[in-house]
């Protein structure tokens, strides 16, 4: 119990991480305040304040967020008439506002405002108690105080909508892009301490009453081709199995060192919704510990498994996939207590294909991911302007809540299917 908690944890963090410093590297290469690093939702944990970003740990494990500048609401607007606190520096600058709060800072000016911009202009005007009218600069650095709370204000040019619009683009993409590094990198990791399996198709164990064993496949046998096609690979054999489900395939094949025609028909068996052709062969590859190999098995199998969860996809939008199909924490954390059960590498490859997934699900173009916002950057390339940022917030508002409604019922459906 304890080594899977901790393994979740692990593995969960690292993947929200590594997302969330994608968005906020390139944020901060773009010049966008970054107001908040969050891993996690809900609560707040812990916070920790360096320079002008919060970096928190919050309670639920569902996520995380990176909160830029200028999103959300994030601008304060102050109206006529509200009366106001500020402390002025050396050059008469204003460096803290005061809002709704008791000061009582013998050099705090008061104002009741009558014009004011904290986002472009920066400036306060307004009568002081004395009644003068009063125009004062505010300091890019100013800060400002309500109820116990401190914000930095954001000029307009540290805002993310003030950015250009390949600056906003690559700042929503490197969330993903940066899932796709970390399983990269994850899968070299395992080239170098476990080898880089060779992969040539040469079996090592045949099943007892399967389709090869009644078709003459023996122990040792170098698959040479399939259908008359040359398989160079472990996988370019299975994935021709897979797709041949109850179709007879002629193999070539080489024994001591003879070639041996064979005709095989795969047994059609279904998994996760999924048809697929068996015949009952394993295989135990030998590994090679080589940098270079390492490097080009990260890349093959980052891109394999690119591959095979766009093919899943695919399988769930016609309809070959049910909604049983879907994992939300709880079945992540079931999958993750099964796997820790086989070792270290075998948690580690599942952190990167869980890595790969997060990226690829992020990527979808659905309101209030991040492929929802590239969608809506795309129209604004089309257009030359971009779309109502009002129309655009309630499109996601919209999005939040049936992605919520969803996780609700997949994370229902995982608890009925593992503890009842």
């Amino acid at each position: 119990m304890a080594t899977t908690v901790i393994s979740f944890i692990i593995i969960f963090g690292s993947l929200v991480f590594f997302h969330e410093f994608g968005h906020f590297l390139f944020a901060k290469r773009a010049g966008i305040m970054v107001r908040e690093f969050a891993i996690g939702m809900g609560p707040k944990i812990i916070g920790i304040q360096k320079g002008e970003t919060l970096y928190t740990v919050r309670l639920l494990p569902l996520g995380g967020y990176v909160r830029m500048a200028g999103e959300d609401f994030d601008t304060v607007e102050l109206l006529p008439g509200y009366r106001v606190g500020l402390i002025l520096n050396a050059q008469d600058e204003v460096t803290k506002i005061y809002l709704n709060s008791n000061v009582s800072n013998p050099d705090v000016l008061f104002l009741e405002t009558e014009e004011a911009d904290l986002n472009d202009k920066l400036f306060i005007k307004g009568y002081d108690d004395e009644g003068n009218l009063v125009r004062l600069s505010v300091s890019r650095t100013a800060v400002i105080h309500e109820k116990g709370q401190k914000t930095l204000i954001a000029p307009k040019d540290r805002q993310f909508d003030s950015k250009p619009l390949m600056g906003r683009f690559l700042t929503i993409l490197a969330g993903p892009v940066f899932n796709f590094i970390l399983a990269f990198f994850i899968f070299i990791a395992l080239g170098l301490l476990n080898g880089v399996p060779t992969n040539e198709p040469i079996i090592t164990e045949v099943q007892d009453n399967s389709p090869a064993e009644a078709a003459g496949v023996q122990k040792g046998d170098f698959v040479k081709s399939s259908n008359g096609v040359e398989m160079k690979t472990w996988n370019e054999f299975t994935e021709t199995i897979q797709d041949n489900a109850g179709k007879s395939i002629d193999l070539e094949v080489e024994r001591d060192g003879e070639l041996v025609a064979l005709q095989v028909t795969p047994k059609e068996t279904e998994e996760a919704g999924v048809k697929q052709g068996q015949i009952g062969v394993f295989y135990t590859s030998p590994v090679e510990k080589n940098p270079l190999k390492a490097i080009a098995y990260g890349a093959q199998q980052t891109w394999f498994w690119i591959a095979k969860i766009f093919e899943l996809l695919g399988l769930l939008a016609t309809g070959h996939f049910t909604l049983d199909a879907l994992s939300g924490p709880v079945g992540i954390y079931k999958a993750t207590e099964e796997v820790a059960q086989y070792g270290i590498f075998n948690l580690m490859n599942w952190a990167a294909v869980l890595s790969i997934n997060l990226g690829i699900m992020n990527l979808l173009p659905l309101p209030a991911l991040d492929g929802g916002r590239l969608l809506f950057f795309l129209f604004e390339a089309v257009r030359g302007k971009p779309i109502d940022r009002q129309k655009e917030g309630m499109v996601h508002f919209v999005g939040i809540m049936l992605l919520m409604l969803l996780m609700l019922v997949v994370t229902w459906n995982d608890i009925q299917k593992f503890f009842f």
